[in-house]
């Protein structure tokens, strides 16, 4: 089956959109769709796998608990260690911003 990263995209956007590609033993691959969307303040992610992340289109910035903060634009990608507590604190407003996340042991 082929596919492409770009296309059915959803029109609205009241929330993230999170979209499971590829699910295999320990290993999760997901589409993330933002449009300026942002976690809550105090919702953090606990992830109990490590992951990596890599946005392919728009811009975001990840925080941590501990006060650090990256932004991602095209093609930037991040490593977050299991249980490393983190947030998205910002997506682009005026685009989609596009992330590729992959879930493992």
């Amino acid at each position: 089956m082929t596919a492409n990263l770009f296309e059915n995209l959803p029109a609205q956007l009241p929330d993230e959109w999170f979209d499971a590609l590829v699910e295999a033993g320990n290993v999760t691959v997901e589409r993330i769709v933002s449009r300026g969307h942002a976690s809550p303040a105090s919702g953090w992610y606990d992830e109990p796998r490590n992951e990596w992340v890599v946005v392919l289109r728009g811009r975001g910035v990840v925080a941590f608990e501990d006060g650090e903060e990256v932004s991602l634009g095209p093609g930037d990608h991040l490593s977050i260690a299991a249980h490393r507590r983190h947030r998205v604190a910002w997506t682009a407003p005026d685009e989609d911003t596009i992330w590729l996340a992959v879930h493992y042991d």
